[in-house]
């Protein structure tokens, strides 16, 4: 059991009172396969609630007002409640957006077989038994529900995700269409429906990235431009007299503040129509290192040494949320960096895969085999794609082979690469092997699909990477500098510095200390929020560029922060 379920399961046992779950709850669970129902959803989020309602009480010990425990009980228990209550929803959500990515490749892989053979059942069964995830199971559900039907299952299939993706019905009803088309139609009418499908895609992501240009802005500006102009001000509020309690900016700087962009993040990651995820590489594969968890250490490390180097030359007060913050960004940073590396040679195999096709669907098609079409891809295609390609065919040659053992057998040269992309090719150029001719033009037909698909995520992406890119570097190098320079000036505007003025002297002051804390614990989370929004929006939920551009970024934003505040003290104490 997973530590989610467990997790769960305990929050459940703290309410043991009968419940009842809506609809939505129901449906959101079975679409994520959780591995407990509704009802144990719902009694632990309650049960958070309770649990959160007694994590701010340790502050009475802390000469904390008692107005501000209050604030936080009610707010704690409630957001927890919400939270679990959530959960679900928001995982199918994800899940659901991540499944729709793949409907292109999923609707090219049934048209390339069509093109082979005009079967709709074989296209549909050969779409879903070389997918993965969501939308091919439940592709191969509906087949197997409606074998020797008309459709196979395939109208049933595009009624159920055509709530999220409209583009789908369309482009099935093509499809199903051209199994009964004229001969000379039928190329045509599968033509339309791959359009159809690109198209949805395209046109869906367009609006959804025009949608959030506002929101996106709104976010920026209310979430943090604001707030860094708030913290700005600061110092001089004192000299009007005004008195200002640390708590009130724990409150609001550590606490709301981050609610808030956590809320609204979710509120743009959930209208995300489509996403296209990067690679999924498993902990277990052969080149990763062993035991990945152990170069954590590396984290251990860095901390210690930012620990020790702000300590003795920088200021003090910050060494230890600035050696926290290092410490976890060098340690995700070590954890991330090899899979993030396997993964870009993912992405360098499929690079030139169109070109691979293109080669060998032209060979096929004037009569050459499959086999010796392959050889000679390998010796045209450069880079990774080409060695995939020799590598199939040094397997052919020594083990004499079929084409599919040649790609994704044990000594196969797709074994070790999670390439959903590549699969469906090795998959294609199999069943080429076995059809001969025909099925050239099919393949020249995936290399023309695959070059479209490309060319509909880098402009889906290149739109986003435009909206979004603001909001990571503003966390990782914007804020952190704005942020140190306001502890600074705090600093500079002290009682100690400035008492001869007038006035000043009756005003309350803030703790620098307790300020550039305050600050710190802020850019951290700024990193832990912003950064994975905008990945994101770009690629969808993915855990390793997550992890591996927090890491960067935490690095990056504690340097800065702990060097900005530094360089102006001694500028201010001693000047130029």
């Amino acid at each position: 059991m997973s530590l989610l379920a467990t997790t769960i399961r305990g929050l459940a046992g703290l309410y043991p009172y009968e419940v009842e779950a809506s609809r939505e709850l129901v449906d959101s669970v079975q679409f994520v396969d959780a591995p407990y129902d509704a009802e144990t959803v719902v009694r632990a989020g309650y049960g958070a609630g309770l649990i959160g309602a007694l994590v701010p009480l340790p502050l009475i010990w802390l000469d904390v007002p008692l107005v501000f425990i209050a604030v936080l009980v009610i707010t704690a228990s409630l957001a927890s409640i919400h939270a679990v209550h959530s959960w679900p929803h928001l995982q199918a959500a994800f899940r659901r957006t991540e499944a729709l990515g793949d409907t292109p490749n999923l609707i090219g892989r049934a048209v390339l077989r069509m093109q082979i053979q005009p079967s709709l059942e074989n296209a549909i069964r050969f779409a879903a038994e070389t997918g993965e995830g969501p939308l091919s199971r439940s592709l191969g559900a509906h087949f197997n529900r409606a074998k020797g039907t008309p459709h196979a299952g395939l109208l049933s299939f595009a009624e159920e995700w055509s709530e999220y993706f409209p583009a789908l019905r369309r482009s099935s009803t093509l499809l199903a269409t051209a199994q009964d088309a004229p001969e000379g139609e039928r190329a045509r009418t599968l033509d339309r429906a791959l359009s159809a499908i690109l198209d949805g895609t395209r046109n869906q992501m367009a609006e959804f990235t025009s949608a959030i240009r506002a929101p996106t802005t709104m976010l920026f500006a209310f979430g943090i431009l604001l707030p860094m102009a708030l913290i700005a001000v600061v110092p001089i509020i004192p000299v009007t007299g005004v008195t200002l309690n640390i708590w009130m900016f724990v409150l609001l700087y550590n606490i709301v503040l981050p609610g808030v962009l956590i809320a609204a993040s979710l509120w743009l990651l959930v209208r995300r129509p489509v996403a296209f995820p990067p690679p999924k590489i498993d902990r277990n594969h052969p080149e990763l290192p062993d035991r990945l968890w152990l170069r954590a250490g590396w984290g251990v490390l860095a901390g210690a040494i930012v620990y020790v180097v702000v300590k003795l030359y920088g200021p003090a007060y910050l060494a230890e949320v600035t050696a926290f913050g290092t410490g976890v960004g060098a340690a995700l940073l070590a954890i991330y960096s090899p899979i993030l590396e396997l993964r870009h040679y993912v992405r360098d195999v499929e690079e030139n895969l169109t070109d691979a096709l293109y080669i060998v669907g032209r060979q096929v098609a004037e009569g050459e085999s499959v086999e010796s079409a392959i050889d000679l891809a390998a010796e045209r295609v450069p880079n990774e794609t080409g060695e995939v390609f020799e590598h199939a065919a040094g397997v052919q040659k020594r083990l004499h082979t079929s084409v599919e053992e040649a790609f994704l057998g044990t000594y196969g040269a797709l074994r070790n690469i999670p390439s959903q992309r590549a699969r469906s090719m090795a998959a294609l150029l199999a069943i080429a092997g076995e059809e001969g001719k025909p099925a050239g033009r099919a393949i020249v037909s995936m290399a023309d699909h695959l070059e479209e698909l490309e060319d509909v995520e880098a402009e889906t992406k290149r739109a986003l990477v435009r909206v979004t890119s603001t909001l990571d570097n503003t966390a990782a190098y914007f804020g952190p500098m704005v942020g140190g320079a306001t502890v600074a000036m705090a600093d500079m505007m002290s009682t100690e510095n400035f008492e001869t003025l007038e006035g000043f002297e009756e005003a309350t002051t803030l703790s620098t200390d307790h300020l550039g804390i305050v600050v710190a614990i802020y850019l951290i989370m700024l990193v832990c929020i912003l950064i994975p929004l905008s990945y994101a929006l770009r690629h969808g939920m993915d855990r390793t560029l997550f992890g591996y551009h927090v890491g960067r970024g935490l690095v990056s934003a504690m340097v800065l922060f702990v060097l900005t505040v530094g360089l102006i003290e001694i500028a201010l104490v001693e000047p130029i």
